[in-house]
């Protein structure tokens, strides 16, 4: 493993797992020795080439993905000397809500032939281990739609939350009346534990990008303490809150829900039937 890094690196000296220290320099490695690993971490790559191509908020530059002969895999990207998120949110909820705006606002305008017009993402990303379907569609409904449903094939065995799903998917077209949803690109995974920040300013990292709605990515951003009140104030500047945001905020959390019940347990399976029975309510 060591000699297909320093082949991919172009050096002859290779530290340790996590900050590699090379002759070229400074690099971060992860590994995963699953069987999954490699479909993490193509997507990981592609979500961190997407967001940084933009130019509107920092993530890692992506280097190069890895088998490991040994089993699983491995990602590098740029090293970036980071810590905890405290005095930048307000500058971070800029930043994201210019990645919002940028396929729409940036790419529609001065480079028409690279803008994305439908919903989904040109690879498999995976929230978690579990892996997103990103078929694309050009309808966000539809392809929100079957976000939820394929959380829920994997449950399977849950006759409540089936039930419950019936009710609930016909009303989703509801939450959307009169709401013109335009594609843009999506961290995907966006809560403070994948947040960090520099000298420079805010970092993001371990996405799992796709085209959708912008306030999906605000959903997670409010679970699990959420961020200071001046991330949301300062994104909203830029992207006002539109009708029905708060009851799209909880479809969206839903979703999240339905994905940490899948990844960790029935510990998420209450809160995920007091989600679906709220919105069946609304």
């Amino acid at each position: 493993m060591e000699l297909s890094l320093q082949c991919a690196l172009n050096t002859g000296a290779f530290f340790r797992t996590g900050e590699a220290s090379t002759v070229n320099g400074q690099f971060f490695v992860k590994r995963d020795g699953k069987k999954w690993a490699r479909m993490i971490f193509d997507g990981e790559f592609e979500s961190l080439k997407a967001i940084h191509e933009t130019n509107t908020i920092r993530v890692p530059k992506p280097i190069t993905v890895l088998d490991n002969p040994l089993g699983g895999a491995v990602i590098v990207m740029e090293y970036i000397s980071m810590s905890g998120l405290f005095g930048l949110p307000a500058r971070l909820g800029e930043q994201l809500a210019r990645l919002h705006l940028h396929n729409e606002e940036v790419t529609r305008k001065c480079d028409p032939e690279k803008y994305v017009e439908k919903f989904g993402f040109h690879c498999v990303t995976c929230c978690g281990f579990i892996p997103q379907d990103n078929t694309w569609f050009s309808d966000w409904v539809t392809f929100f739609e079957q976000k939820l449903q394929w959380q829920i094939d994997i449950i399977q065995d849950d006759r409540e939350l089936l039930d419950l799903w019936i009710k609930l998917k016909v009303k989703i077209p509801s939450f959307f009346e009169g709401l013109d949803v335009k594609p843009s690109l999506l961290h995907g995974n966006l809560w403070h534990g994948n947040t960090a920040q520099t000298p420079d300013g805010g970092v993001v990292f371990d996405p799992a990008a796709f085209y959708g709605h912008s306030e999906f990515d605000l959903a997670l951003s409010n679970m699990f303490g959420g961020f200071h009140f001046n991330f949301s104030d300062s994104y909203h500047k830029l992207i006002p809150k539109s009708p029905g945001f708060d009851t799209r905020s909880k479809l969206y959390q839903l979703f999240h829900h339905l994905n940490h019940w899948n990844r960790f347990g029935t510990e998420y399976r209450s809160s995920s039937i007091e989600l679906m029975e709220t919105l069946i309510a609304m």
